[in-house]
This record gives structure tokens, C-alpha cells and sequence, in this order.
């Protein structure tokens, strides 16, 4: 059975859309995660949820590479619609 294309607007529904995120992210994050070992692929992943905590990936060899992006975005206080939540 296929599925139909799914339409890209904002979902009105607050716990819907929360439920989706989740979902989505952690079909992202798995996904980053297959590149960077199925095509031996550098990495790096991040995401803020609407609240602005962050999700962060990095293939092992980009990990110093990540914490230096975060630490250059915090640095320039690059401005978002939201504040960030660093964890």
C-alpha cells in the first residue's frame, strides 16, 4: 500500500505536533546515523525543538568539530526565533 504525499503546513494541534516532532527526530537522528556508517560519512546534526532544546549528532570523528560549531553559534548569539535550552 502506498501512502500519499503528506501536505507541509503547521500542525494546528499542539500534543499532535509535539508527537510529531518527536517522531520525526528520531527518525532524523536515526538517519544521520546510517549515512555516517553505511557511506562512512562525517555527520553532524542539530535541532532545536520549539521550546529551544537542543538535539545534537556528530559521527564520532566530528564530535570536537560539533562542539565547536555550538560554541561559535553561542559566541555570536546568532539570533533565533527562541532561546535555546542548552543541556
Amino acid at each position: 500500500m502506498v501512502r500519499g504525499k503528506t501536505e507541509m503546513k503547521r500542525i494546528e494541534n499542539a500534543t499532535s505536533r509535539q508527537v510529531t516532532f518527536s517522531k520525526r527526530r528520531s527518525g532524523l537522528l536515526k538517519k544521520a546515523f546510517e549515512l555516517s556508517v553505511l557511506c562512512d560519512a562525517e555527520v553532524a546534526l542539530i535541532i532545536f525543538s520549539p521550546k529551544g532544546k537542543l538535539y545534537e549528532f556528530s559521527s564520532s570523528r566530528l564530535s570536537f568539530c560539533g562542539k565547536l560549531c555550538l560554541n561559535f553559534l553561542v559566541s555570536t548569539q546568532i539570533s533565533l526565533p527562541f532561546v535555546p535550552t542548552w543541556t
